[in-house]
């Protein structure tokens, strides 16, 4: 069954002023939809691969062909990364529950949180995404970045809460200035959602 691009839980509208509605109409409906097609594309006469959720995939990559391996990071990767981004993003969500309480215990406090999460955001090389995470090695709470479309789950890291800084995700609206872009992404987090993530991450 090919892979489908998710509608969003919400109105292209909703992020507004953070985030503007004609830079997540292009976003979504232009650059994750690329992503699915181009994915689609990649598994044709690869049967055994076409049924398997894009996760699964990304986490055996070394498992895939050769002719594929790099077509199936870039844009399943793509396809991932894009998926669990929009699920982070909600206005008037405020830091709440065991992950705030994680969060203090890991960085000292939530406000030194923040700006670890900006800098990892703000000086990401290129194109690329700056994540939350866990590793499930000691249970422990990171802030790494990633390069184009790498996911973590392809580095043995649970994601909890990602931001997008390719271009394509601010230029609209931000231009050239990412660390703008950067502190208007922190108003829209949802952090309902990455506390539900956090909860399912410590249980695996």
């Amino acid at each position: 069954m090919p892979h489908e691009l998710p509608p969003l839980e919400y109105g292209y509208d909703s992020l507004e002023p953070w985030i503007d509605k004609e830079t997540m109409v292009i976003h979504h409906d232009k650059h994750h939809k690329a992503y699915v097609d181009n994915l689609n594309a990649a598994l044709k006469g690869h049967e055994e691969l076409q049924d398997k959720p894009v996760e699964e995939l990304l986490k055996n990559l070394n498992a895939i062909s050769e002719t594929i391996r790099t077509a199936v990071r870039n844009h399943g990767g793509g396809h991932y990364n894009h998926s669990f981004f929009w699920k982070c993003l909600e206005k008037n969500s405020k830091p709440m529950g065991e992950i705030l309480t994680a969060i203090k215990k890991e960085f000292q406090s939530y406000e030194n949180f923040v700006e670890k999460f900006k800098l990892a955001a703000v000086t990401q090389f290129g194109s690329g995404w700056a994540w939350l995470v866990l590793n499930p090695r000691g249970k422990k709470l990171e802030i790494i970045q990633t390069y184009d479309q790498e996911s973590p789950i392809s580095l043995g890291k649970i994601p909890l809460l990602v931001v997008d800084v390719w271009e394509h995700a601010y230029y609209l609206k931000y231009q050239n200035r990412r660390p703008d872009y950067v502190n208007a992404f922190m108003n829209v987090i949802n952090w309902e959602k990455v506390n539900e993530n956090y909860l399912e991450a410590m249980e695996k």
